[in-house]
């Protein structure tokens, strides 16, 4: 009983609308939460919209899932503490953060692509015999793509929640294709990144572009913990109607305070604290493409060891719930190259020694 009142207490004094479950069941909703179309004694699995196997399946970590509440969707993260389990919605107006975001990127975006075309200019006018320049103008290309890819997440997470450009693909093809690509960018990081991928061609709906930026910045996450001459595994198998991609690494691990808030952490109070982990958009983006595929998104630790991140998608070939957006969008790099954006966070210099 004590117990009990622990975890609705801790319930009571979250900001967030949130309640807790036991056995499938809705047992207490928190203040903030009151008004919204959840009660006690509902079997929560009449709730979600997406990750109705993979929450059977949940045994601990965070989970992140899509609730359907009157018909509108809101996203939920999920965390087990003594066999509850807490839901913590997204709160209603971080969209209109994001969007706030998306405007500030706008006006960014176009004078860093500027000063990017420039410094490609220059950089081969640089002398080879002064070694001091070469390595100061390869410190300003890295940063200079750092700055894009903070740019593109801020423009581009609200974008991915409300939009998805999908056609009929190979999927399996999509991620070996990513793959190759990576694992010559981790090798310069001194990181052995390995791939085993699918035993069989799989069609389905999905849109390419929000799977390379998913999975890009899934590595990006894990190769900032992973150190140097460890390695990073991406594995992407099948379970009947659903897909599994994960990602996982063999570094320090996330600590569990910030695990439990990573889908949301751009809704947080600016703090001094281990700078790896970024603003956490990139999880945005990462949870908004599971979502728009019909799955989930896992973070957890097995065996106690490192990080693994997993994407879940459904294999679908016709689905009108897809959220389509029917405007063509342009390269969402501008034309730079989608890797040494993305992984710019850890990779060395000479990856931007050269113009790419």
């Amino acid at each position: 009983m004590e117990e009990n009142q622990e975890i609705f207490g801790m319930l009571d004094l979250m900001l967030r609308p949130g309640f807790c479950v036991k056995d499938n069941v809705i047992v207490k909703v928190n203040p903030s939460a009151q008004g919204l179309p959840i009660a006690a004694g509902t079997d929560v699995r009449t709730l979600l919209q997406t990750g109705e196997s993979e929450y059977a399946a949940f045994e601990g970590g965070c989970l992140y899932v899509q609730l359907s509440l009157l018909d509108e969707a809101c996203g939920a993260s999920i965390t087990r503490m003594d066999g509850w389990d807490i839901f913590v919605l997204d709160p209603q107006w971080s969209s209109e953060q994001l969007q706030i975001l998306a405007l500030a990127a706008r006006e960014l975006r176009q004078s860093l692509s500027n000063v990017m075309i420039a410094s490609n200019q220059l950089f081969p006018l640089v002398e080879q015999r002064q070694p001091q320049i070469r390595e100061q103008s390869a410190r300003l290309n890295r940063s200079l793509h750092q700055m894009l890819r903070v740019i593109g997440n801020m423009s581009d997470a609200g974008r991915y929640a409300t939009s998805s450009r999908q056609e009929i693909r190979d999927v399996g093809q999509i991620f070996l294709e990513i793959m190759s690509k990576c694992q010559a960018l981790a090798e310069q990081s001194g990181i052995v990144l390995s791939y085993q991928g699918l035993d069989e061609e799989i069609m389905c709906l999905v849109d390419a572009e929000q799977l390379e930026r998913a999975l890009l910045n899934l590595l990006s996450n894990s190769m900032k913990f992973t150190p140097k001459g460890e390695s990073i595994t991406v594995y992407l198998s099948r379970s009947g109607r659903m897909l599994r991609l994960s990602v996982q690494d063999c570094g320090s691990g996330i600590a569990e305070n910030i695990r439990n808030s990573l889908f949301s952490r751009y809704l947080r109070q600016p703090c001094l604290e281990d700078s790896r982990y970024g603003i956490g958009l990139g999880m945005v983006l990462v949870r908004s493409t599971a979502v728009n595929h019909g799955g989930t998104v896992l973070i957890d630790q097995p065996n106690g060891k490192g990080t693994r991140i997993t994407m879940t998608l459904a294999i679908r070939q016709n689905n009108t719930s897809t959220l389509r957006s029917p405007i063509l969008h342009p390269d969402y790099a501008g034309g730079w190259d989608h890797g040494l954006i993305e992984l710019a966070e850890c990779l060395p210099l000479q990856a931007y020694e050269t113009d790419r």
